[in-house]
């Protein structure tokens, strides 16, 4: 475990998973504290090379079945790099960058992921790097779980969100236009082409801004806090193809996102 400081802002972070289990600033979580025995439960897990969910666990990709780790509901969630320890490469006082190879019998490939995170005193950067080492090609879809703490009511405020169209939390690749209201109940995706997204409650402001990670899940499960995951692709991407991509041999991709937070009162 290692923190991160700058001013009066702090991230504890965590070898397995990456995983960043506090945000906080002048004693106040922005984040909802979280553990890292349930990382999605709580502070902010990154999810490689799939997020959210894979259907039935089971996919196929140039003629081979594949098959994940599955969940109660019977269906592969939230990756594989969270229960992997991943290497502390470097790291000062305000800066960390994680590696891990990841390499598993579900997966086609071997990847290098590399997680770099930066702390400010009102931002938190985080860039996630995976390059194909192996010798098939690699479907990936990254995403980061992050809970953020809200008092009500909430909103969150988005330019022309389009709704991933789902049956049973599964998306069917098909969109529909959606607009925000005060609060709501979501376990939903959807395609955000323009940044920010903000997360606004008498408690604080919370604005996201994302590079090749177009699709936002809000997830409202957990009490006193709202979900707002940047991903590069939706759930299910493996089957529904939205947001997908394969990387080759030797093909690197590159994501990132900021989280940019001030409070009220």
């Amino acid at each position: 475990m290692i923190t991160l400081r700058a001013g009066s802002t702090e991230a504890v972070l965590h070898a397995r998973g990456a995983y960043l289990s506090s945000l906080r600033q002048g004693g106040r979580d922005v984040v909802l504290p979280g553990s890292v025995d349930r990382q999605t439960r709580g502070g902010m897990a990154l999810l490689v090379p799939f997020a959210n969910r894979v259907r039935g666990g089971v996919y196929e990709l140039d003629g081979v079945v594949y098959e994940l780790p599955r969940n109660a509901e019977g269906h592969a969630i939230h990756g594989l790099a969270m229960a992997m320890d991943w290497t502390l490469a470097k790291h000062g006082d305000d800066f960390a960058e994680f590696q891990l190879g990841l390499l598993h019998p579900g997966y086609p490939s071997a990847i290098s992921c590399t997680a770099d995170y930066r702390l400010s005193g009102s931002s938190l950067s985080v860039s996630l790097r995976v390059v194909n080492i192996g010798q098939r090609r690699a479907p990936l879809v990254v995403g980061a779980h992050p809970y953020f703490v809200v008092s009500r009511p909430w909103r969150l405020r988005a330019e022309g969100p389009l709704r991933c169209v789902a049956v049973d939390k599964i998306p069917t690749g098909e969109l529909a236009p959606h607009e925000f209201g005060v609060e709501g109940v979501y376990d939903d995706c959807f395609l955000v082409g323009r940044d920010p997204v903000v997360l606004e409650s008498p408690y604080s402001v919370v604005e996201v801004r994302r590079y090749n990670m177009p699709y936002i899940q809000v997830y409202t499960g957990v009490e006193g806090a709202v979900a707002v995951e940047p991903m590069s692709g939706a759930p299910d991407a493996y089957h529904n193809g939205m947001g997908l991509k394969i990387l080759r041999p030797g093909e690197a991709a590159e994501f990132s996102f900021e989280i940019s937070f001030r409070f009220r009162g």
